[in-house]
């Protein structure tokens, strides 16, 4: 009998202790919530009390030392939040986006190879965590290591197709190797994803400057090419071709009419600009069919318009409002025209 009582008492006991647990993680994590709400106010000190609370209720809870460190990396006290990401890792060793901010923080501080080391292990241990691959990419494009981040700037895109940054991105890196037509098509794909800001204006002014280039009237109807021994074997070779003969024998064109043309021809080429150098498979499928397909469209025109509308916003606008069926038939085909990987 006595036994029995033991053991129903030892039964108790661990009974009220896991519910007593349980209750300790229930409060833990309302301790967290509150914490982000005041981070997101701005209330920085406020909301790190509210994660040392959590803590002390539940030393093993990763997200409370993952905020804290969001919160110290938000409020620019980044080397102070390396503690608490480390022992994010500890907790959790497959926190990609540990991983993400530690790498972010080194790469601030000018410890390149260290903050790349932490991109690389984020990206095996937590292979879906989409700005692993984004941030390591502007780290190595910036390095000079552009063929590796092109890579690295694609696998962005596949896992986030809205994140515009991610565009940006690979549309630098592809300029960087002097893929000018690849890069063109990027920056448009870009500009359809933020379309209104001052990045908008940039990409306008690089994709003229790829059109430009190489190309020089000399007269009213003659015009010089300057195609670089590099573009003979790649697949910048048939670019500037396409570009003088969309507008050659055309007459009073508005620089938005030339834009449309030139952008058609462009893109009607498309599958031959990425050249022999690289697997071509990811820009093909998602950038040069794609494009192909809005080429072929009637919906060229709206298109051109969206380009410039950062760069040429009081022309443009008027045009929108003057052709609201042209734009609510490329706002259809956008939404209704599947880009494949």
């Amino acid at each position: 009998m006595k036994t029995y009582h033991n053991i129903l008492l030892l039964f108790v006991a661990l009974f009220f202790a896991s519910t007593t647990y349980a209750q300790q993680k229930n409060e833990a994590k309302d301790l967290v919530d509150a914490g982000i709400t005041l981070n997101d106010a701005g209330k920085y000190d406020e909301a790190i009390e509210k994660y040392k609370e959590a803590i002390k209720l539940n030393p093993e809870y990763a997200n409370a030392y993952y905020e804290i460190g969001y919160t110290l990396f938000s409020s620019g006290k980044e080397k102070d939040a390396i503690p608490y990401l480390e022992k994010v890792l500890v907790l959790n060793p497959n926190a990609g986006g540990a991983y993400d901010m530690l790498g972010s923080i080194y790469d601030d501080d000018k410890q390149t190879a260290k903050a790349i080391e932490y991109y690389r292990k984020g990206i095996k241990l937590d292979p879906e965590y989409q700005r692993l691959y984004f941030n390591i990419a502007i780290t190595l494009y910036r390095e000079g290591q552009v063929a590796e981040a092109e890579g690295y700037a694609a696998t962005a895109i596949k896992l986030d197709p809205k994140h515009a940054s991610s565009h940006r991105i690979y549309a630098m890196t592809l300029a960087a190797l002097q893929k000018r037509g690849c890069a063109l098509l990027a920056w448009c794909s870009f500009i359809m994803k933020e379309p209104q800001t001052q990045r908008s204006i940039e990409a306008y002014n690089k994709i003229q400057g790829i059109l430009n280039y190489g190309i020089k009237k000399t007269g009213e109807k003659s015009i010089n090419i300057n195609i670089a021994e590099s573009d003979l074997k790649s697949g910048n070779l048939m670019l500037p071709l396409a570009i003088v003969n969309a507008t050659s024998d055309k007459k009073g064109l508005t620089a938005t009419d030339s834009l449309k043309l030139q952008l058609t021809e462009v893109f009607k080429i498309g599958s031959t600009l990425y050249g022999d150098k690289g697997d071509a498979t990811f820009f093909n499928h998602y950038f040069a069919d794609y494009f192909k397909k809005l080429a072929e469209s009637e919906n060229m025109e709206a298109f051109a318009h969206l380009v410039a509308l950062a760069a040429k916003q009081d022309e443009n606008v008027k045009w929108f409002k003057e052709n609201e069926n042209k734009l609510t038939a490329l706002d259809s085909w956008l939404a209704n025209t599947k880009r494949e990987f």
